[in-house]
């Protein structure tokens, strides 16, 4: 007997889901890394690609919230039980909202810092606030503390996508494939 065919995202959620995760995954680490690299012109390299970035992500994050207003997601396979639903819909509310919120935050932070944001040497982003070293301290550990955040819930996406394809078998994560 043939399984039916997977019910999948369409090609346009499945290339901004992709594209943004590498991003993060990418982002993650760096935001991390530099802070201990040497000071200097290495250092500042690494932060305005960083804050490019975050910029880049939060464009992608407006379209793809946009498009997922307007389209409705494929449905889970019907035998996922209620608890585990509800947990996943959480979680996608959580990584949505630190989409959001990471950027924003970091370009407060920076602002705060005095620091221009360069969007990959094309444009300068205004201040959102004026600079003020306590704030710019603040607001940036925020911005530590949602990027731990932030790795903790995608380490939990993704391990609730592996153990639907390797421990229960179900379409759940060839839907986003």
């Amino acid at each position: 007997m043939r399984k039916p065919a997977v019910t999948r995202y369409a090609f346009a959620a499945r290339v901004l889901h992709w594209s943004m995760a590498g991003l993060v995954l990418l982002m993650l680490p760096v935001g991390v890394l530099l802070q201990y690299a040497p000071q200097g012109p290495i250092q500042n390299t690494l932060y305005d690609l960083h804050r490019s970035t975050g910029v880049l992500l939060l464009v992608m994050a407006v379209i793809r919230l946009g498009y997922r207003l307007g389209h409705a997601p494929p449905p889970l396979p019907a035998d996922i039980p209620a608890v585990q639903r509800h947990a996943a819909g959480i979680v996608h509310v959580l990584l949505y909202a630190l989409l959001f919120a990471m950027p924003i935050v970091g370009w407060w932070g920076t602002s705060a810092f005095g620091a221009p944001i360069t969007v990959f040497w094309l444009f300068e982003l205004p201040p959102l606030v004026a600079k003020d070293a306590a704030l710019s301290e603040q607001v940036l550990a925020l911005h530590g503390w949602l990027g731990l955040t932030f790795a903790g819930l995608v380490g939990l996406h993704s391990g609730a996508a592996l153990h639907h394809h390797l421990v229960r078998k179900d379409e759940t994560l060839r839907r986003m494939l």
